[in-house]
């Protein structure tokens, strides 16, 4: 019958035991409908025991006994065979069956049982009737327990890998047109519904997770391949409907764009190119990720010409009808199918999946001679109006939708429709590489089977063809991260299996011919000579053709690469633009700056597109020339440039070999547009960019050191230049690297110099010392770096700046010089009474220490400078006592006599310096006695005893340190504490 038993044994391992299992599996009509084991497995899939003895059926069936039905055996036994039959099975199993049996004994004997009012008797050997349905098994609980497991783990340990295996399954499951596909991704569904974070991630206001979003969109794209099943019945379709739009109902359903307002026209009454985009259709309605599978629900196969492109090869018009227009032949009468573009290749994704290759094939041609059509048609549109928009510079045609990046990625799918009819199925292909890739797909030519005249097309060829027309549709860029950042996603996707087309003469001839028509589509086309401001930019896909055509046609390569540097979103203005003609537009608000979350990146891209150009035009001049100059005309980002110019400088400098000059100067052209960018706007590598800069001319020569050194002022601020600028040029690993002879190096050393007398006069306080130090070999430049220096002293100057150069004047032997310095210096200069740490201190105790070696008159010069800036005791009987420690004038300047005497406090100079030094110990006792605590008793007292020092230095010193006493026991009497301290030391 229909019931199939067997035990399994599993053999022993190292660990487990041999095992034994009872397997038993239901069918009807090829298909396993119900299975169960003894090893009690819970999963998606069938366990090994039950694949085993499936397996062994198929393979032995002469071994597996075919009975009838048991229902057939027992009709054959007499009323004996009967009991005899029932007792000994009763008896075989009594522990299981005897309650069962007992059970079923007392209905059979009750006239109005239930099992009495039913004919006949249940027989689970037998098949099922023909009007039954009948699908494979499926464990729904397993399915919905190990979804939810899956989702818990929010995209870890792998979660989304086995998500999007799953998904893989119901794919499988829908080409071998298994009906529990659709009950798969229902249990699928309803657990993504269920995913508590949906609700959480709706009140927070924040967006899905990228890897959830992604599982979304595919789950999307899924249920719009099960509702364009041709083969369907009504009835499950209306239940499919009622579920899609119960679940896009819910509050917590994921939105098509990833929460952002953006709407895109609806699946099946979306316009085609050519027609006006209303503005009634700003108010859309919310668009969930199941909305697409609600329209798809409206989509029918009926069509007959829809009917006849699919099921024939050969369907064409008859030859009679080829003159003039019409809507369902090309010229060629090939069939044409003129539906919205993204929902004729969701036809062809639903006729691949559902297990219909050949006439997913034959959609997919139809669906590109109609956009070959529609690119010609175009073409002749733009001729028309080409002085019109080269004049204007700006064009409102553009695409609202875009095929890169949409929701049911047409592109992708039709070009995997045309490559699957390509692949060379080797029989290793599915070894894995020694590295764990899984190898490229290989693919060969395969004709294209036509009715029309042989053209010599292969699907191959076709599927480069729509690529490339597909990634170059001009097309504005949708709203919103999620939208904008699928658009650069799927995008790469495409390039990634394009990389995997090897390019042969035939495939290059399509490449160069679809180029062509990219570079002359005008607005149609991404890489036109006029685009819309917020068309998606053409960098990674112009990288990809660059690098595709270079070896083939190098000058289409470049004007494609150069064609497609511009960024117009990142231009100042955008043009208003005229909007009267009657095609998809979207109007122009010239201050309006749209919010491209994916700029970065794009901006990126546009550099990476640079890169590869500047990398291939090595050696090149014209080709260097024409590229720098599209950098410079529209790449807006100074560090973006400043990667150019490293890029350049790296190529350009291989360590194996010699420099290319002709790249090495475009790299310094492109810093020193760095260097001008970022001259006044603040940046936190213009350090790093600075002396990048000084290496790039230093290996491109001395002529170019000399020419940033005579035009330092548009590039450098007067510090970068006289510090970091000059400093290098002018240091010895330069000379030795250049290898220069001597009129080299004084050219140099002149540039250098005359930049820092300009940078000294421009910005004496950060610059003056820097310029002395770059002229100390020429007495002219350094006598007028130090005249610059005076004359900015009195004004520009800090003491901080002054000191400094007065101690780097006395280093070089010019005490006189560091005399004055140090002299106005101390003008600038007020230390407090309570300042006893302050960091000049060291500068004023160096200043007073020179003046009292250069000689009496200096000393006599600087006093009462410091006893106009000083009015700090401790520092003031510092000074006091080491001008009394040694004689003055022991740096012994010539021509000058020194008497060699110690000097006296009683006479000028250095009474001056005792009065204050006395009177700032007077002041600041009274200062500190204003709010001191009686922890800082002791250390007061101290203070008063180096006060007493100071005191007695003077005549009548000891007399005046009385009075001082006396006078402060009278003040502060109130302080008992403090003044009997005062009295047991002093008196």
């Amino acid at each position: 019958g229909f019931h199939l038993s067997g035990t399994v044994t599993e053999p022993a391992t190292a660990t487990e035991p041999e095992m034994t299992y009872k397997v038993a599996i239901s069918f009807d009509r090829c298909k396993i409908t119900s299975v169960t084991c003894g090893c009690g497995n819970k999963d998606i899939f069938y366990c090994a025991h039950v694949v085993a003895l499936s397996l062994y059926r198929i393979r032995k069936p002469d071994q597996v006994k075919l009975r009838l039905p048991i229902s057939e055996t027992l009709f054959q036994m007499n009323r004996d065979q009967l009991q005899k039959f029932v007792q000994y099975l009763i008896t075989a199993h009594h522990t299981e069956v005897l309650p069962t049996a007992q059970k079923l004994a007392d209905e059979i004997l009750s006239s109005n049982s239930e099992i009495n009012q039913v004919h006949g008797a249940p027989d689970p050997t037998a098949g099922a009737s023909i009007d039954d349905e009948n699908c494979w098994h499926l464990d729904e609980e397993q399915v919905r327990e190990q979804v939810k497991l899956f989702l818990s783990q929010g995209g870890y340990y792998g979660s989304g890998k086995q998500l999007n295996s799953m998904f893989a399954k119901v794919r499988e499951m829908l080409r071998m047109r298994d009906s529990n596909g659709a009950r798969m991704l229902t249990l699928i569904t309803e657990q993504f519904m269920a995913d508590p974070r949906l609700s959480l991630w709706r009140q927070q206001g924040t967006g899905i997770t990228e890897k959830c979003r992604q599982l979304w969109d595919e789950l999307g794209a899924l249920w719009v391949c099960v509702v364009l099943n041709p083969h369907c019945k009504l009835e499950e379709k209306s239940c499919w409907l009622r579920q899609l739009r119960k679940w896009g109902e819910m509050d917590v359903c994921p939105l098509e764009d990833g929460n952002y307002g953006n709407e895109l026209p609806n699946i099946t009454n979306a316009l085609t190119q050519s027609s006006g985009h209303s503005q009634d259709s700003l108010a859309r309605p919310r668009r969930t990720v199941f909305t697409r599978a609600i329209e798809g629900c409206d989509l029918h196969w009926q069509d007959s010409h829809l009917q006849r492109i699919i099921s024939s090869d050969f369907y064409v018009s008859p030859s009679y009808q080829r003159e003039g227009e019409s809507l369902l032949f090309n010229s060629q009468g090939q069939p044409l199918w003129l539906e919205h573009v993204p929902t004729a290749c969701a036809r062809v994704d639903a006729l691949r999946s559902h297990g219909y290759p050949r006439e997913a094939l034959r959609l997919t041609v139809a669906i590109i001679n109609t956009l070959r059509l529609q690119q010609q048609r175009q073409l002749e549109i733009y001729k028309h109006q080409k002085k019109e928009l080269l004049q204007r510079g700006a064009t409102t045609i553009t695409n609202l939708e875009g095929w890169v990046g949409h929701p049911l990625n047409p592109i992708g799918c039709l070009f995997l429709t045309l490559t699957e009819a390509c692949r060379l199925e080797e029989e290793n292909c599915l070894e894995i590489s020694d590295t764990g890739d899984s190898k490229p797909p290989v693919y060969q030519h395969v004709p294209v089977v036509t009715g029309s005249q042989d053209n010599g097309e292969s699907y191959l060829s076709l599927a480069l063809e729509v690529a490339l027309m597909g990634m170059g549709q001009q097309r504005v860029m949708p709203e919103g991260l999620y939208a904008q950042d699928k658009v650069c996603r799927n995008e790469e996707q495409i390039i990634a299996r394009l990389q995997d087309l090897e390019l042969d003469p035939v495939l290059v001839q399509t490449l160069r011919k679809q180029c062509i028509l990219l570079l002359e589509g005008g607005p149609f086309s991404g890489l036109g000579e006029v685009i819309h401001r917020e068309s998606v930019p053409m960098h990674t896909f112009a990288k990809y053709l660059f690098s595709a055509l270079l070896p083939h046609d190098a000058d289409l390569a470049y004007k494609l690469a150069l064609r497609a540097m511009r960024l117009p979103v990142l231009e100042t203005t955008a043009p208003s633009g005229d909007v009267t003609h009657p095609h998809h537009l979207v109007s122009v608000v010239p201050s309006r700056y749209p919010r491209w979350f994916t700029l970065g990146h794009l901006e990126s891209q546009q550099c990476e597109l640079a890169s590869t150009m500047l990398t291939a035009a090595k050696g090149d001049m014209l080709r260097l020339r024409t590229v720098l100059e599209a950098i410079q005309k529209n790449i807006h980002s100074s560090s973006l440039i400043f990667k150019l110019a490293q890029d350049a400088f790296k190529i350009a400098t291989p360590a194996d070999s010699n420099s290319d000059t002709t790249l090495l100067n475009v790299a310094l052209e492109l810093g020193l547009q760095v260097m001008r960018m970022t001259l006044s706007t603040l940046n936190w590598r213009r350090r790093e960019m600075v002396r990048w800069l000084v290496t790039c001319a230093t290996e491109v020569g001395v002529r170019a050191l000399v020419s940033i050194l005579q035009s330092w002022y548009s590039l450098f601020t007067p510090t970068e230049a006289t510090s970091i600028v000059a400093a290098t040029v002018m240091s010895h690993n330069t000379i030795l690297r250049l290898s220069l002879d001597y009129p080299q190096r004084e050219e140099l050393a002149s540039c250098a110099r005359t930049l820092a007398l300009q940078c000294a006069m421009k910005d004496p306080q950060n610059c003056a010392l820097s310029a002395l130090t770059l002229c100390e070999k020429d007495h002219i430049a350094f006598e007028t770096a130090y005249q610059i220096v005076i004359d900015a002293a009195s004004t520009g100057m800090t003491y901080t700046q002054l000191f400094t150069i007065a101690r780097y004047m006395e280093h070089r032997g010019y005490p006189l010089r560091a005399f004055k310095l140090a002299s106005l210096a101390m003008t600038h200069l007020n230390l407090a009474y309570n300042q006893d740490t302050h960091p000049a201190i060291n500068d004023v105790l160096w200043a007073c220490a020179l003046s009292h070696s250069l000689g009496k008159n200096e000393l006599a010069a600087i006093i009462p400078l410091v006893v106009k800036s000083v009015h700090c005791a401790t520092v003031l009987s510092d000074i006091l006592r080491r001008c009394t420690m040694t004689a003055p004038g022991l740096a012994g300047i010539p021509g000058r006599r020194n008497s060699g005497k110690l000097m006296s406090t009683d006479k000028a100079p250095l009474r001056q310096l005792l009065d204050a030094t006395i009177s700032a110990y007077i002041n600041t006792t009274h200062s500190r006695l204003t709010h001191i605590s009686p922890r800082h008793y002791g250390e007061f007292i101290e203070f008063l005893s180096k006060a007493r020092e100071t005191f007695l230095l003077a005549q009548d010193g000891h007399i005046q340190f009385a009075q001082f006493i006396d006078n402060l026991k009278q003040i502060y009497k109130g302080k008992k504490k403090l003044m009997l301290l005062v009295r047991e030391r002093f008196g």
